[in-house]
């Protein structure tokens, strides 16, 4: 059973990938996510707010330590030897480039350009085989249009792609307002792929205490039907990878994303619920279900079920919406 896929000009063996998690940070769980057949995977995302905040305290350490206290200047520690988030990300994407096989995706996560450029050179410098821009923007200014929303995305893929020759790809949200018409034009800039869609983790309020509490919710599988769904539409009509992430658990996401037209399906809250080890489970139901179906590859199936594919491409439509409520 043939189920290699392409995913950003890189061949890959198949199409499972641990995005971006906790699991990165240690060696030996990446290894055993390799072992247990991830074909590549995706880096834990380094934070622009992270490194802004870190930039700040030590400009303030050295600008202040000398007032009133010269004498306790040899007991503070000379800014070479300050080790950052940027310095750590960078030494733990070297490190798991030289343990693992397969290729290593880095993540930056912010909303401005700002030290980006830097900090993406010096990833690829690092060994990242491709760049994930997970561009995590809360559109909430009320004199800001949709397209000024979008032209900020464009310019700052514009400027990384003249910066580094590796592919990009961009963790999107599903909050635009022609997701399709977006997505063209990314691709027209250069983007190499998309990854569909980005879960953005909303504050709850505490009735007790009246404070604002930040509470993780991982996906669960529900999450997966409008991956499914915007995939299927945008396949065949986009000239970019498409992946999908957020809500796969099971092969039945998989299957149900490689038929609609997705060339990679990354896996997060599943791992972390059931251990790397449950990569293997899921290639093997791969398998399984390819064999009774009667399919060769991943290549055969992958959008055979899009909208440009589908025995019934109005389901894909509004018609689908009727037919949901008349169900009940």
């Amino acid at each position: 059973m043939d189920l290699s896929t392409n995913y950003l000009g890189l061949s890959l063996k198949n199409p499972l990938v641990p995005s971006a998690s906790p699991l990165s940070r240690d060696l030996d769980t990446a290894r055993r996510l390799e072992d247990a057949g991830a074909s590549a995977i995706v880096m834990y995302s380094l934070f622009e707010e992270e490194i802004v905040a870190e930039q700040n305290e030590l400009e303030s350490l050295w600008s202040f330590q000398d007032i009133g206290h010269g004498e306790a200047d040899s007991y503070l520690p000379a800014s070479a030897n300050c080790e950052t988030s940027l310095d750590t990300y960078l030494a733990q994407l070297w490190a798991l480039k030289q343990a693992l096989e397969i290729p290593v995706i880095a993540s930056l996560n912010g909303i401005t350009p700002g030290g980006w450029i830097e900090h993406a050179s010096e990833m690829v410098g690092a060994g990242a085989d491709a760049l994930e821009l997970n561009v995590y923007y809360l559109a909430a200014d009320l004199n800001q249009t949709a397209a000024e929303v979008e032209d900020n995305y464009i310019q700052l893929l514009t400027q990384l792609k003249q910066a580094v020759n590796i592919p990009i790809t961009l963790k999107l949200s599903s909050q635009f307002s022609s997701p399709a018409n977006f997505i063209g034009k990314l691709g027209e800039a250069g983007a190499d792929g998309v990854s569909l869609f980005n879960r953005f983790y909303q504050p709850d309020l505490d009735l007790d205490t009246l404070t604002v509490k930040h509470t993780l919710h991982l996906s669960s599988p529900y999450e997966a039907l409008m991956r499914i769904h915007w995939i299927a539409l945008l396949h065949g009509r986009v000239d970019v990878s498409l992946a999908a992430t957020g809500g796969i658990h099971s092969v039945t996401e998989v299957m149900k994303l490689l038929l609609s037209g997705a060339d990679v399906t990354h896996l997060c809250a599943t791992l972390l619920k059931n251990g790397p080890d449950y990569l293997a489970t899921i290639l093997i139901d791969m398998a399984q279900w390819m064999e009774e179906k009667e399919y060769e590859s991943v290549e055969q199936l992958k959008g055979s079920f899009s909208q440009q594919h589908s025995p019934d491409p109005q389901a894909w439509q509004r018609a689908n919406y009727l037919k949901v409520l008349q169900s009940y």
